[in-house]
C-alpha cells in the first residue's frame, strides 16, 4: 500500500515504514504529524484518485531528525569584466518516517 501526498508544496510517495526527506519542519524529534492532503491511495489492485484530495485519507508520520544538506556553491562570472562572485548555500531538511496510511 502506498499513497501520494502533497506536503509543503511538494509531492512525495509514502509507503508504510518509508523515510521521506522533506523541507525543514519546526517540530521536536518524535513528534507525530498527520498529512491530510493525500492525492492518491493504492492498496495493490485498487486505486483511489482524489479530486484534488482523497476524502477521509491521511498519512501519519513521525519526525526523525533534521539536518543540513551538502553545500551548494553558486559562482557568477562575466568574462573580460573582472566580475566574479561565489556564494554558498546549505538547504535544511527533515526526515520523517511514515507510520500508517489510513483511509
Amino acid at each position: 500500500m502506498y499513497a501520494l501526498v502533497e506536503y509543503k508544496g511538494k509531492q512525495y510517495k509514502a509507503e508504510k515504514g518509508a523515510v521521506i526527506q522533506v523541507d525543514k519542519i519546526d517540530a521536536e524529534k518524535g513528534a507525530k504529524i498527520d498529512i491530510e492532503s493525500v492525492l492518491l491511495v493504492s492498496d495493490g489492485d485498487k486505486i483511489q484518485v482524489g479530486a484534488p484530495y482523497v476524502k477521509g485519507a491521511k498519512v501519519q508520520a513521525v519526525v526523525e531528525d533534521s539536518f543540513r544538506d551538502k553545500k551548494v556553491l553558486v559562482f557568477k562570472y562575466k568574462s573580460k569584466k573582472d566580475y566574479h562572485r561565489l556564494h554558498g548555500h546549505r538547504e535544511e531538511y527533515t526526515n520523517i518516517r511514515v507510520e500508517d496510511i489510513a483511509l
